[in-house]
């Protein structure tokens, strides 16, 4: 962008429409593929094109209107009560389920920390600061939760033979101050689901809620029961479950945000609204977070879901349950990769006793390959995550092959520094107290170079992931919000 300054405002120079997309199109040539299947995290591709060109042909057309008065726009409100319709369907809700469309997994799973806490409050006006108990493997979004709306997180440890939720131990963590139990269907990091039906029981015993976190899994799961695997019940069939988020822009391959969270029933769904007539202007009352927001999203979901249709999605993910397959059995004999537990869905995470694996997510990207670092924690150890789509059965062959070579390579680089008197260092420090100097240190211990300003972030990341693998939780949080901050400076 050129900016010119004449001592008393601060103008652009507007751009003719072929540079302005020329420039957008230099912006993005470092990005990842989202098309093509090789990324496998954080976008989604069916292999289908068609898909996106009428989901997006439904995002421009409705970009315009705007959600946040459905009086104004009743089109918005059909669209959304359809589409909610369409997910209490899929997750086996009764006629009293309700929802709303939201941007995504976080706020959908906010919404429904909010509601019950807001419940709490009504029903316990003396209740001071309430607890939610969660396995260790909940999404972050769940302690992002907290962190806005002043709800202790009481994390408990896992069966790390299954990697599923020890529900003996969140009964245990309940008490007074409990308002909320949280399963996972499924858990991101393994893939699993979490024993639903049992943990149903515990909330119908101590009379709390349950939110099934289904943002990832609870739109593929009810298909891979249809195509014969065994799926732990976790929808709304389950006593107990009064609440579930799922999102659409991931395996419903609609285009981001996309999400929707649901409630057993309109009384609990009501404690997630917020409305203020108390103030000058218009009245205002949201579902969600945002006030306006745009309804391309919600057009864009509705249009993909309708159009590929519930036969296109079950042989999606036939497909993709192939590609699950076949990734796993050409695992089976791999020197260097260990698949972590027993995916329930098409979700793998890869572990390794002989190479470092932030390495070989660094080799992968030498071939084209985005897959996944994940940092070790409460008994998990490092691993590299997959997310299998509908575009990657043509692909499993060349991912394992190249999975080899980056093995191969990997095992003939040094291993990052994590040795036991760095691991004593980092121990040793007060995420609270650091002050420039140090997260100078240790961004430039972890390869990015930084004088205080903007850091430079390396092509190979694995020294980074090492450092932050080895630090205690609170110190990586601190260097990442450091080095977040750092590098989001207007230009």
């Amino acid at each position: 962008m050129r900016v010119a300054h004449d001592g008393s405002s601060t103008a652009w120079t507007a751009l003719g429409e072929d540079e302005l997309f020329a420039r957008l199109e230099e912006y993005r040539s470092g990005d990842l593929d989202t098309k093509g299947g090789r990324t496998w995290a954080y976008v989604y591709d069916p292999g289908r094109p068609d898909i996106d060109r009428v989901a997006k042909r439904a995002l421009v057309e409705f970009y315009d209107e705007n959600a946040l008065d459905p009086t104004v726009f009743p089109s918005l409100l059909r669209i959304e009560n359809e589409v909610v319709g369409l997910a209490r369907e899929h997750l086996r809700g009764d006629e009293r389920v309700v929802g709303n469309f939201t941007t995504g997994g976080t706020e959908s799973i906010m919404m429904a920390v909010k509601a019950a806490r807001d419940r709490a409050r009504e029903l316990r006006p003396d209740l001071d600061r309430p607890t939610m108990v969660l396995p260790v493997t909940a999404h972050a979004a769940f302690h992002k939760a907290a962190h806005y709306f002043d709800v202790e997180a009481v994390s408990v440890p896992v069966d790390t033979s299954t990697w599923k939720a020890d529900v003996p131990l969140m009964a245990d963590a309940c008490d007074d101050r409990t308002i909320l139990l949280v399963g996972s269907a499924v858990s991101y990091a393994h893939g699993v689901v979490d024993p639903i039906p049992e943990l149903g029981q515990l909330a119908l015993e101590r009379e709390l809620l349950l939110h099934v976190d289904g943002c990832i899994g609870g739109f593929v799961l009810p298909y891979f029961r249809r195509l014969g695997r065994e799926v732990t019940d976790f929808d709304f069939s389950v006593p107990g479950v009064t609440s579930i988020s799922m999102d659409f822009h991931k395996y419903a391959y609609c285009p981001k945000s996309a999400s929707v969270v649901l409630y057993r029933d309109p009384e609990l769904r009501r404690h997630q609204l917020y409305a203020k007539a108390a103030w000058t202007g218009y009245t205002v009352i949201n579902t969600t977070f945002q006030s306006t927001k745009s309804g391309g999203a919600l057009a864009a979901t509705w249009a993909a879901l309708n159009y590929v249709g519930d036969r296109g999605y079950l042989e999606i993910a036939e497909r993709t349950l192939a590609a699950v397959d076949e990734i796993i059995a050409g695992l089976a004999d791999s020197p260097d990769l260990d698949v972590m537990g027993r995916p329930e869905s098409n979700l793998i995470a890869l572990t390794s006793d002989t190479v470092n694996v932030f390495d070989v997510v660094d080799e992968m990207r030498t071939h084209r390959w985005y897959v996944q670092p994940q940092l070790g924690f409460a008994g998990s150890r490092e691993n590299i995550h997959l997310s299998v789509g509908g575009a990657s059965l043509e692909l499993v062959p060349e991912l394992l092959a190249d999975l080899v070579a980056a093995c191969d390579a990997a095992r003939h680089r040094p291993t990052p520094p994590a040795d036991d008197e760095i691991v004593a260092l980092l121990h040793s420090l007060d995420p609270a107290t650091l002050g420039p100097e140090e997260f100078d240190l240790l961004l430039a211990g972890a390869g990015i170079g930084s004088d205080g300003g903007a850091p430079e972030v390396p092509d190979r990341t694995a020294g980074i992931n090492a450092i932050l693998n080895v630090c205690p939780p609170e110190l990586a949080e601190r260097v990442l919000v450091e080095f977040f901050n750092r590098i989001y400076v207007p230009e």
